[in-house]
C-alpha cells in the first residue's frame, strides 16, 4: 500500500498562503456546527517520527474554539495504568458530545510501537486489532465521526530531518537516542505499519495517508481530510433532523 503513495506531492508557499485561511475558517465554522448539534469527533494523528504532525497540529487547532477540544499526547502507560485493560486510558480520554478530542499518537502504539520493540507479547499485540475495531465500532455506532491520519515520510527523509534538528540547538533535544533506534528498524516498522492499514481500515473509521515530505502539502490535506469528514457528519445529522 505504502509503496504506492507519491512522497514528491507539494504545492508552492504562495498556494498554501492562499489557501490555509479559508480551510481554518471552514474547519472553525464545523467545529461550531458539530458542536451545536452534539457530534463528538476523534482525529487520530499517527505517523514516522519527525513527520509532521506536532507542527500541523498546532496550525491546526490555532483558530480553533479551546473550549470545544482536547489535544491527548499519547506516551507509555503509566504505572496504574499497567493494571487494567489496555484500552482503559483511551476510553477515559474520549471528548463528550459536541466536542472533539486530537490524539498525538494513540491506541495504535500496541501494534506498532510495542509490536516492533517487543514491549507487548506477539499473543497480545495480534488481539489488539479485533479490540481497536470494536473500539471503533462501539464509537462510531454512538454518533461519534472518526478521522485516522497517517504521516508518511521515506527513511532517507527521516535521516534528514533528524539531522536537521540535531543542528539547530534550539531543536536538537527533540531527537533522542530512541528516535535513531527506531529509524534503523524503519523496514520493520513499515510492515507493522502495512498490516495496521489494512486491517484496521473499515468503513466507518478509514485511514487518510498523508504525504508528509512537503508541510504545506501536509497540512492542506489534513485540513482537507478533517473538514471533509466533519462535513459530512453535520450534513447527515441536519437531514436526519430534517
Amino acid at each position: 500500500m505504502l509503496e504506492k503513495v507519491d512522497l514528491s506531492r507539494a504545492i508552492p508557499k504562495e498556494e498554501y498562503k492562499s489557501r490555509l485561511p479559508a480551510l481554518q475558517e471552514r474547519l472553525y465554522e464545523l467545529q461550531l456546527a458539530t458542536s451545536e448539534a452534539g457530534l463528538p469527533s476523534v482525529i487520530v494523528f499517527e505517523g514516522w517520527d519527525a513527520a509532521g504532525k506536532g507542527t500541523t497540529i498546532n496550525v491546526l487547532t490555532s483558530r480553533l474554539e479551546p473550549r470545544a477540544f482536547k489535544l491527548h499526547v499519547i506516551q507509555e502507560p503509566r504505572t496504574h495504568e499497567l493494571h487494567m485493560p489496555w484500552l482503559y486510558r483511551f476510553w477515559q480520554r474520549i471528548p463528550s458530545n459536541g466536542h472533539m478530542a486530537l490524539f498525538d499518537r494513540s491506541w495504535y502504539r500496541r501494534v506498532l510501537e510495542e509490536r516492533v520493540e517487543k514491549l507487548t507479547p506477539k499473543s497480545e499485540w495480534q488481539k489488539a486489532y479485533r479490540d481497536i475495531a470494536d473500539f471503533e465500532r462501539t464509537l462510531a455506532d454512538n454518533g461519534y465521526v472518526i478521522v485516522k491520519l497517517f504521516f508518511h515520510i521515506s527513511k532517507k527523509e527521516q535521516k534528514q530531518r533528524f539531522h536537521k534538528l540535531e543542528r539547530d540547538p534550539l531543536t536538537s533535544w527533540q531527537v533522542q537516542p530512541q528516535d535513531w533506534r527506531r529509524h534503523k528498524k524503519y523496514s520493520h516498522y513499515l510492515v507493522a505499519v502495512e498490516e495496521m492499514l489494512a486491517r484496521t481500515e473499515s468503513e466507518w473509521a478509514p485511514w487518510t495517508i498523508v504525504e508528509a515530505t512537503d508541510r504545506y502539502w501536509t497540512r492542506i490535506a489534513v485540513f482537507e481530510s478533517i473538514t471533509r469528514a466533519l462535513g459530512a457528519a453535520a450534513s447527515r445529522r441536519a437531514t436526519t433532523k430534517a
